[in-house]
């Protein structure tokens, strides 16, 4: 037995056209999406009368992908919430980009928040957090020069 890779990220959200949007203009490509629902999701996810709409994307390259889940029943009855960088769970995902400037001036026009700072790491990242949708938070990184040593 091995694990092969990552196969998708999966994140629900309430606002489905949003976040879609959000990931497209980020850069993120369609690569589907559809309703589901069924016994055979219920058996899998541990819910009942599960209806959901789902939209697949991917990065340009093709090596990692994002589920966005919309759940029509059942809903949460806790809403969004408001994590900060250090509350436990699954708190980001990151991303390899270039021209993180530019990035984030085009994603907070379309109303994401910077959370702190582009922040130069040892010469070889520029790296920052950035919430967009649904509370999404994204780690940007761009690579500046080659690790040392490497």
């Amino acid at each position: 037995m091995r694990i092969h890779r990552i196969d998708h990220v999966g994140i629900i959200v309430n606002d489905l056209p949003a976040a879609k949007d959000f990931f497209l203009d980020f850069g993120l490509e369609m690569l589907g999406e559809g309703e589901v629902e069924g016994e055979w999701v219920e058996r899998i996810i541990g819910l009942q009368d599960v209806k959901e709409e789902v939209v697949m994307m991917r990065t340009p390259d093709g090596d990692a992908n994002i589920e966005l889940v919309k759940f029509h029943t059942p809903l949460d009855e806790n809403g969004i919430q408001h994590p900060l960088a250090n509350t436990l769970g699954i708190r980001h995902i990151a991303f390899a980009v270039e021209d993180i400037e530019a990035l984030v001036i085009r994603l907070k026009k379309k109303g994401a928040e910077l959370i702190g700072e582009i922040q130069n790491y040892e010469d070889t990242y520029k790296l920052c957090y950035i919430r967009g949708p649904e509370e999404i938070i994204l780690e940007l990184a761009e690579k500046i020069n080659e690790i040392k040593g490497n």
